[in-house]
């Protein structure tokens, strides 16, 4: 919805008759422009309807369009959250929340339905709301939800806590179906790769490499390969192949990637050839890896908000590592830091020469970068620990890197 001070003429969309007249004309001249036949009276009711829903009740002079039916009840749900004159329309009455977070369902795609959610809570300040039940049972659940109510954190209620968990298991589980199958497969893949060995035993010899390492030495008399350097797998073993470090910021802006990062990890914990430790950080630092085996206790360990102390968070790390050279370190921060600075990179540059792959994502979510100290991230990039934004998606590939010793697959918009 709009200002009625914005004026907005719904005739500029539709072809006159001069108009199309003037694109007949210029079809005459230029054989090269072909002219869009005029809209037909369905075409141009339906784009009044559409301005008339963007722009809210005081559009009904301008366009000249009345609404009817179902369009008027979707019109008042937009009203009660985009129309600014009338944004009290939910006020703070609960039953009047639950009445709107039903017709929503009723009028809009689940898509839509969790940005009016999203929206409503940031517009209206009805964030308190969420910690009655039956508000909870009643919304969309997504990602963005989960992080509001770690928002609340001790704020809700017993009564509601329950409610709560449900809700966040619901999208920890949704978010487990679609990200595992492809992480593991991922990941393990790279895990082997990263155990290939050159002097292998007879039935660990990965012949298609080791053929094709050796195609110089083909000896076309006897049709055959002399295979000087040979090429493996290293044996299949229970044993650790890597420890992975999950580091992560919990300050405000940081609520998706911490649900997606808490879901990652359960993932990786349940990877035997990985060794998974996750530590999350505000000021404080707090190891979550006991809790790994369920990621929603993970999620209600955590405290969103307050400051940020990023070098106290990678110290604790850093006193973790056993075997620097087997081991990847992940950061996910806006690396506005509240600690001390040239500590912080002192620290980053040691873990690396070390041995240490390390990993810097400005956000682990689908929102891309969010506001982040750019000054910081030169500073990592010169290490040879560039920050980034990464999609859920596409970590697995980031992980598989940092695994096989590779450079990171750095998307381009970064």
């Amino acid at each position: 919805m709009t200002d009625t001070s914005t004026e907005i003429n719904a005739d500029t969309e539709i072809n006159t008759d001069a108009e199309t007249a003037a694109a007949a004309e210029d079809t005459d001249t230029d054989t090269d422009t072909v002219a869009s036949p005029p809209p037909t009276a369905e075409e141009r009711e339906e784009r009044l309807r559409r301005w008339r829903l963007v722009l809210g009740d005081p559009a009904d002079e301008g366009t000249g369009f009345q609404l009817a039916d179902r369009d008027v009840e979707m019109d008042r749900t937009l009203a009660a959250v985009y129309d600014e004159p009338r944004s009290a329309g939910l006020g703070g009455s609960a039953p009047r929340v639950a009445r709107w977070l039903g017709d929503i369902r009723t009028y809009f795609p689940s898509s839509v339905v969790r940005v009016m959610q999203r929206d409503a809570i940031q517009r209206l300040g009805l964030t308190s709301l969420l910690a009655e039940p039956e508000m909870l049972e009643a919304v969309e659940a997504d990602v963005h939800l989960v992080g509001t109510l770690l928002s609340l954190g001790r704020a809700i209620p017993e009564s509601s806590k329950e409610t709560a968990r449900a809700v966040v298991r619901k999208v920890v589980e949704q978010l487990e179906k679609q990200l595992a199958s492809r992480t593991r497969t991922t990941l393990n893949g790279a895990l082997d790769r990263s155990a290939r060995i050159q002097r292998p035993r007879h039935q660990d010899i990965d012949w298609d490499r080791t053929i094709r390492a050796n195609l110089k030495n083909y000896l076309p008399e006897y049709g055959t390969v002399v295979p000087e350097r040979l090429i493996g797998y290293g044996r299949a073993s229970r044993s650790v192949k890597k420890d992975v470090i999950l580091c992560i910021d919990q300050s405000g802006s940081m609520a998706a990637s911490v649900v997606y990062a808490s879901v990652f990890g359960a993932v990786l914990a349940s990877m035997r050839s990985i060794s998974t430790r996750l530590v999350v950080f505000d000021t404080k630092v707090a190891d979550l890896t006991d809790a790994l085996d369920d990621p929603v206790d993970v999620l209600f360990g955590t405290q969103l908000g307050g400051g940020t102390d990023i070098n106290g968070a990678l110290a604790y790390c850093q006193s973790r590592i056993s075997r620097p050279n087997e081991t990847v370190v992940v950061l996910i921060s806006d690396l506005y830091e509240g600690g001390i600075r040239h500590e912080m990179l002192r620290r980053v540059a040691a873990m690396k020469s070390a041995g240490v792959q390390f990993v810097t994502l400005l956000a682990l979510s689908d929102e891309g970068a969010p506001a982040y100290d750019r000054e910081h991230a030169a500073a990592l990039a010169e290490l040879g620990a560039p920050a980034f934004a990464c999609t859920p998606d596409h970590f697995p590939e980031v992980m598989a890197a940092a695994i096989e010793r590779r450079p990171l697959p750095i998307p381009a918009a970064n």
